[in-house]
């Protein structure tokens, strides 16, 4: 049976996320700066929530070889409320959870 990671976790704020390192959450927050990283070699592209980057709280990160089922995610996330679900990790001294299937991530809509 499977079970929805939306409803398998529970939701904490963005700037919260980093009190919860090796939880599996649902992290919201807003979208505040977006940047995909086309000539690294594993192509990440990166949804910094609350502020820009290196001041963001949170950091939602797709990497290339799943970046197609997500289109053009540095611009479809950009400045919106968005919720992200999966194990926080610390990167980077910033928490960060890595996205690889579109059920993991959701537009909150006001």
């Amino acid at each position: 049976m499977l079970v929805s990671l939306a409803v398998a976790a529970d939701t904490i704020p963005s700037s919260a996320a980093k009190d919860h390192i090796n939880e599996t959450a649902t992290v919201c927050g807003k979208v505040s700066a977006t940047r995909y990283l086309d000539s690294s070699a594993k192509r990440p592209t990166f949804l910094n929530f609350d502020k820009p980057y290196p001041n963001h709280t949170f950091t939602a990160v797709i990497m290339g070889e799943n970046r197609s089922k997500f289109g053009a995610p540095e611009e479809t996330y950009r400045d919106k409320d968005v919720c992200v679900t999966g194990k926080i990790v610390l990167f980077n001294e910033k928490p960060q959870i890595e996205i690889t299937e579109t059920n993991q991530i959701r537009v909150e809509s006001k």
